[in-house]
């Protein structure tokens, strides 16, 4: 496996179609293999991948802070999947979103468009929702998916009118520090050369290191719910070993089994593009986890081209940050690496 998998990032390193890599495979909570590849920044200069280098996580922080938080607060009994948006948000009531809940915004069934581009507004966080709250749905609620960085922003702000605190802070205490996720934050302040690079901002005229890629999350001061994450391969096993482990990290239970197995759950078996709770599932859908990985497999991507997956019943789990848009946008191009080495890492395996 191990072979076949570096094979795959070398190649794509020496065609310059990826900078650098981190992966991480485990296997019945055995690492199999943890490696880095590559550079994390080639522009203006090389400096190389190690493991501690720190990603922008970009989507990923819709599974890794924001889906945490809201099963906690689930456990917790202070809101409930079939709780109104608008019991929280009374302003997200217009445009036909009274009947909206915190299920369709986890699961993307909210009917809210997928993005708005916020940023050339240059709308702050308030100026944000005020305006998703005001926005008109695309799809009737309920009826279908459309994967939405708009309801995971609403998320994050629902985690603070449940609990008081702003959202950074609730992850920051409840989440990552339950968890000793200590380099995973929102803004980081870590020293410049630890940082995989990302896109070039024409404005700032350099690559961006530290500050985040999504430019809505930019505008947004850098804290949402749908972007904005940073952190570490280490960071991410931790968190990857409480899902796999059905809660439970350092044999205290953080989440109950209860409710990490029902973010598993299919959501939307009625439609081709399968939901859990904000996780994406592997059931009749084309997956970036490819076709070895069984039809229990959930995971999420990230833009910046970071992706997180897991397969209960192989008892298999991937993480893979690359930092891929370093070189440009390739959407499709990610998707496919990303399938061939989830491929590579099952079939060399068996």
């Amino acid at each position: 496996m191990k072979t076949a998998v570096m094979n795959i990032l070398q190649k794509a390193i020496e065609e310059e179609n990826l900078p650098g890599a981190l992966i991480s495979i485990s296997e019945n909570g055995q690492l199999l293999l943890r490696e880095s590849f590559g550079n994390r920044t080639v522009f203006p200069v090389k400096e190389s991948m190690d493991m501690n280098t720190v990603f922008d996580l970009a989507s990923l922080t819709k599974v890794v802070a924001t889906l945490p938080a809201l099963l906690l607060l689930m456990d917790q009994k202070q809101i409930h999947l079939e709780d109104k948006v608008a019991r929280f948000i009374p302003e997200f009531s217009w445009n036909g979103k009274e009947s909206v809940t915190i299920e369709h915004l986890l699961t993307h069934t909210s009917g809210l468009p997928a993005f708005k581009p916020f940023f050339k507004e240059q709308l702050n966080k308030e100026e944000v929702i005020h305006s998703i709250c005001h926005s008109a749905i695309e799809s009737p609620v309920g009826k279908q998916v459309i994967y939405s960085d708009l309801g995971f922003i609403m998320l994050s702000a629902i985690v603070e009118q449940a609990t008081g605190q702003s959202f950074e802070y609730f992850v920051e205490n409840e989440i990552f520090t339950a968890l000793g996720m200590n380099e995973t934050c929102f803004n980081p302040d870590f020293p410049l050369n630890r940082y995989a690079a990302t896109e070039f901002d024409a404005a700032a005229k350099t690559y961006k290191r530290g500050i985040v890629h999504d430019e809505n999350a930019e505008t947004m001061g850098g804290i949402s719910g749908h972007a904005g994450l940073f952190s570490t391969c280490a960071d991410l096993e931790k968190f990857a070993s409480m899902i796999e482990n059905n809660g439970t990290i350092n044999h205290k239970q953080f989440i109950s089994s209860e409710i990490i197995e029902l973010s598993r759950k299919n959501f939307t078996q009625n439609d081709r593009l399968s939901r859990g709770l904000g996780w994406e599932l592997n059931v009749h859908s084309d997956c970036s986890c490819g076709a070895f990985f069984s039809k229990k497999a959930y995971g999420h991507t990230g833009f910046t081209g970071t992706s997180i997956w897991f397969d209960p019943k192989q008892k298999i789990h991937i993480i893979l940050l690359t930092n891929y848009v370093h070189y440009g946008r390739n959407p499709i191009w990610i998707n496919s690496m990303r399938e061939a080495i989830h491929t590579a890492s099952i079939v060399s395996n068996k």
